[in-house]
């Protein structure tokens, strides 16, 4: 049940954030969405009380946009502060997850790095548990100057997502991200493989026969940002309602939900932009908490939440129960202690 301007009757853990004075522009069972600035919301909340900050913040472009992106240079000055809020309110077992695009410098086809600087930056304050990079195909080739008109660069279409952590053990688990298993390897699964060693060195035991249940995912994300919002882009449509004109897919925020946070962990979003992390969040029973300053985006974003399942998943299949992910200090034991191969020298 939607409710506006106020906090749904199950959202009693707002009281526990320190958020139940701020009125919310909109709330369902599961989270609330709040038209206010994210860092005055931040410094509400109590120390140790998130699981995972997942956002995709405006980007430093050098040419001004309308969701009010901050300049290259003026940049990392802008949103550290947001940083280290995120950094205090994280749980010891928390992440924060970052996407990020690139820009380039004003009149030459080279690029900026300002990125790469704000992710060393963010080093110092936070552990980097991996990078990851989002490929998207669907881009569209730009800048059009460097790219379509002289034909002297190829179209950027990778996004840094830049996954953080409070400490070096984050909660994880990559079981719960498996990927089918190509044709190839489903054949090696039933017709079997004769342990070797491959031109590299490695060594393939026969335990690579083992059926785990599908692959484990690699760091390049090839997501398309199309069609997964075409329901919200409709309806603002019909509403005469201007749409947020930069939005991560839904199945990028999925991919991470998944992988580093359980069932009723919360999740902020601090530049909710059209939402597209609460939604997610709902489908996949997270709480969740967007802070957005734009009041006409978030009068789109409720949309999402208005208009039911926007991404087309069927609701009526039973979600798969996935065990409680911990921080992988812990060796499972199911893997044995490999035997050492230190020599021992006998006294005499």
């Amino acid at each position: 049940m939607l409710i506006k301007n106020g906090s749904h009757k199950d959202l009693t853990w707002l009281r526990q954030l320190n958020l139940k004075p701020v009125s919310s522009a909109y709330s369902t069972p599961s989270g609330a969405m709040f038209c206010h600035d994210s860092i005055e919301m931040l410094r509400r909340m109590p120390s140790d009380s998130v699981d995972l900050v997942m956002t995709s913040p405006p980007f430093a472009l050098t040419r001004k946009k309308e969701y009010g992106n901050e300049p290259v240079e003026r940049y990392l000055e802008w949103f550290m502060p947001f940083c280290l809020e995120i950094k205090r309110v994280l749980k010891s077992t928390g992440s924060f997850v970052l996407d990020i695009g690139g820009a380039w410098i004003p009149g030459a086809p080279v690029r900026s790095i300002y990125h790469f600087e704000l992710a060393v930056k963010l080093a110092k304050e936070f552990y980097l548990a991996q990078e990851f990079y989002w490929y998207n195909p669907a881009r569209l080739p730009t800048p059009a100057e460097w790219v379509t008109v002289r034909r002297v660069r190829v179209k950027d279409a990778v996004n840094m997502v830049w996954w953080f952590s409070k400490t070096e053990w984050p909660k994880a688990d990559n079981r719960a991200i498996l990927q089918p298993y190509s044709e190839s390897m489903k054949d090696l699964l039933k017709n079997g493989y004769k342990a070797k060693k491959r031109p590299s060195g490695h060594a393939i035991s026969t335990k690579f026969q083992k059926n785990n249940g599908g692959s484990i995912p690699p760091n390049l994300l090839q997501i398309a940002n199309t069609d997964s919002n075409g329901a919200y882009l409709r309806e603002c449509k019909k509403r005469g309602i201007k749409p947020h004109p930069a939005r991560f897919p839904s199945t990028l925020v999925k991919f991470f939900l998944d992988f580093l946070t359980d069932e009723d962990d919360l999740v902020v979003d601090p530049f909710a932009g059209s939402n597209v992390t609460g939604e997610a969040c709902e489908i996949q029973n997270r709480r969740w908490l967007g802070f957005e300053l734009e009041s006409r985006y978030v009068e789109g974003s409720i949309i999402r939440f208005e208009s039911g399942n926007l991404f087309q998943q069927d609701a009526s299949k039973p979600r798969k129960k996935q065990p409680k992910k911990t921080d992988g200090r812990t060796r499972p034991k199911s893997v044995k202690k490999r035997k050492s191969t230190k020599s021992v020298t006998k006294n005499g």
